[in-house]
């Protein structure tokens, strides 16, 4: 082991103020609160303090510029998508080795392809994201979302195809909007927030609404609402619109919850403002979504008596009436459906199903369900997305775009043909990389109340030869399921002689939604209990030692290594905590927060709030205790969840912890104008190289 600093670093000084809350008869300490403000004299001069230490530490690790080159070499990979299909134009982002983002081109029916949107050439500076696009029926017009230093805002705009020129806009206040366009390209739906001034204050990123909009008109004076009035604060709205433009179909939920609403309206039978039908409440309790598919029914993929999910079809004149056209299977889950029309009368549907994370395709008959055989994948792996021909393309029609990856593939595409039943690469990733030989497996191992849980593994022996340094990862949470994908950071960690874990916690997505509830609320122990009984499985069967074991997690993954770190000290060597969630009584009074409390429960609640200081790991800090190396990571630009909580744990551990600081550190590494989500490539490798670096030195891999 490398010991870094003959002396030991000085953690900067942090006030200890007499702060404690009084909820529900428990009293509750918070001696940081004052760190929650960025502005505060103290917090800006503490930062300041933390970015040098961290940048000190950081900066002299061995090893580093090994894991740099690694990362650059895996990320030179690049990716491209599958296309979307628009009168016989075909649009797709392609990232070519050397570019910072993903580009956006258009093929013509000719063949010729030409850029159409590049966010560098926009912002040399590397600072704007392309958040998504949507083009219109036929293919002449685009919409698109641009976010600046991290924000996510989301300004809306609209270009011509053709001439690439910008049609109209910024629209501001479109986070995570959908775009549902009417045929022709002059109008579409799509959801923007109210103006501040129209909020109370605190609530300046909820209250969003759907709207119609005329391209080129004044949105502020213009637009159409269609829905969202007297509805839930933090409700998120998804339109969608038929391909005859006579259905609108929008589902929307409050916040997070795994609970739908879905309202239907027949435009052809509407004025301007659409008559919409809710034929689902929130209150009903279970998932759905919906759209009208070219056949002219409505396809709804429910959680109704189904956790593993199931479709079900209806005719949309009388959308109450469902006929289930897949049923829900005991092990697998059923991810999405994509209608596979050959222009010679037989219809199918292909389904997308997981079983335990990874990807499945079946053919079906689109009239009766029945199962008419599988479509071939590359292995084991994950199917990011499923399209095929538009309406207006009449050529390939028989043909299946699949996105695909696995841990080590980068993002390629490969084309199921109908008419000869193969599956074939169409487009790999566009640079050449030496991706390193990794053996892939999924193993099962008992959790503390006895459920089986499964893991995925990554060496280069197969089976444990000598204890090794791993590095552990997960999730568990909002029903999202972690599955193979191409994962630089876990390669470049591979490859340097180390294993690599991702366990399917409860809480997350992979075995359905029972699985999910197992994991949430007042079962939220249980994605620790998984996390910590993964550890404990490959302690066990000689993977590795407590003391080369290290494990990392951001967002609700930050709070899953937050909880492990502080509930079980002696398990982990180090921690690197990125963009985490970590004061479980607070968390609702910032940013998104108050969206998550159907996932976690809220500290208004006397017997919610139990739940919550029985894991929140700033809560549950323990004065003299031997903490893991921990290296938390922040983006001062997240607009999802706050860094306030990464400072307060910060300070909270530098003060509790026994551990030699010049042996194992606790450190907070800050960076500005990048936010919760998407970054460059360069930021990729940067953030990279500090994490697996810093873990690395603690648990004696050495990169060479």
């Amino acid at each position: 082991m490398t010991d870094l600093h003959a002396a030991q670093p000085s953690y900067p000084r942090a006030e200890r103020a007499d702060v404690v809350d009084e909820l529900h008869g428990h009293r509750v300490p918070d001696p940081y609160r004052w760190l929650e403000d960025p502005s505060d004299p103290r917090t800006e001069a503490w930062s300041a303090a933390q970015d040098e230490l961290a940048r000190a530490w950081l900066d002299a690790l061995p090893g580093r510029e090994a894991f740099a080159e690694r990362m650059r070499s895996l990320l030179a990979a690049g990716s491209v998508s599958v296309p979307v299909w628009r009168a016989g134009r075909a649009f797709f982002t392609r990232r070519d080795p050397g570019k910072e983002f993903p580009v956006l081109f258009v093929r013509e029916p000719d063949g010729t392809e030409r850029v159409l949107l590049d966010v560098t050439e926009l912002d040399p500076s590397g600072l704007t994201t392309l958040d998504s696009w949507t083009p219109s029926p036929e293919g002449d017009r685009l919409a698109y979302q641009l976010s600046v230093g991290g924000d996510e805002e989301s300004r809306l705009y609209v270009l011509d195809v053709g001439t690439g020129d910008r049609v109209e806009g910024p629209i501001s206040r479109c986070r995570y909007s959908p775009i549902a366009w009417l045929p022709g390209g002059q109008e579409y739906f799509y959801v923007r927030r109210l103006p501040a001034e129209e909020v109370p204050d605190g609530e300046e990123l909820f209250h969003r609404r759907v709207w119609r909009h005329r391209v080129g008109t004044d949105p502020d004076a213009e637009d159409v609402l269609v829905l969202g009035e007297g509805l839930d604060r933090t409700f998120y709205y998804r339109p969608t619109v038929s391909h005859d433009g006579r259905w609108l179909v929008v589902t929307g939920s409050p916040g997070t919850a795994r609970r739908d609403s879905l309202w239907i309206a027949d435009l052809a039978a509407s004025g301007e403002v659409p008559e919409l039908r809710r034929i689902v409440d929130t209150d009903d309790g279970y998932r759905v979504g919906a759209e009208v598919e070219r056949d002219g029914r409505l396809y709804l993929l429910t959680t109704l008596d189904a956790p593993r999910w199931r479709l079900c079809v209806a005719d949309p004149e009388r959308p109450e009436r469902w006929t289930e056209l897949l049923g829900e299977e005991p092990d697998s889950v059923l991810e999405g459906v994509q209608l596979l029309d050959s222009g010679d009368g037989a219809v199918e549907l292909v389904a997308l199903r997981t079983r335990h994370a990874v990807s499945e395709l079946t053919r079906h008959d689109a009239n009766t369900g029945e199962l008419l055989g599988t479509v071939p994948l590359p292995g084991t792996g994950q199917v990011t997305s499923l399209t095929t021909v538009d309406v207006h393309t009449d050529h390939d029609r028989d043909r299946l775009w699949i996105g695909w990856t696995d841990f080590a593939t980068p993002p390629c595409v490969h084309v199921h043909s109908r008419t000869d039943g193969r599956t074939r690469l169409e487009q790999r990733a566009p640079g050449t990389v030496d991706v390193p030989d990794v053996h892939t497996q999924q193993v099962t191992y008992t959790s503390a109340d006895g459920t089986e849980v499964r893991m995925f593994l990554l060496s280069t022996t197969g089976e444990p030869d000598r204890a090794r340094p791993l590095l552990m990862t997960g999730y568990g949470g909002f029903s999202l399921s972690r599955e193979p994908g191409y994962a630089p950071s876990a390669l470049a960690w591979v490859a340097a002689g180390g294993v690599w874990a991702l366990p399917s916690l409860r809480g997350g997505g992979e075995e359905g939604e029972q699985w999910h509830t197992a994991g949430m609320r007042e079962h939220k122990q249980n994605t620790f209990d998984d996390f910590h009984a993964a550890a404990q499985h490959l302690v066990d069967r000689g993977w590795t030692t407590p003391d080369q074991l290290a494990i990392t997690g951001g967002s609700n993954g930050g709070l899953l290594v937050g909880a492990a770190l502080t509930q079980r000290p002696e398990l982990y060597r180090a921690v690197v905590c990125s963009a985490p969630l970590l004061d479980m009584v607070r968390y609702e009074r910032f940013l998104l927060g108050r969206t998550w409390n159907d996932e976690y429960g809220t500290a208004d609640d006397p017997e919610e709030l139990g739940w919550l200081l029985s894991y929140s790991p700033y809560h549950n800090v323990a004065e003299q205790t031997d903490y893991p190396s921990v290296l938390f990571t922040v983006f001062e630009s997240d607009t999802r969840v706050d860094p306030n909580h990464a400072r307060k744990m910060c300070a909270a551990l530098q003060h509790a912890t026994s551990s030699d600081p010049a042996k194992r550190p606790v450190l907070l590494r800050r960076e500005t104008e990048v936010g919760h989500a998407a970054r460059s490539v360069s930021r990729t490798v940067g953030l990279a190289t500090d994490q697996l670096a810093f873990l690395a030195e603690a648990t004696g891999l050495v990169l060479d």
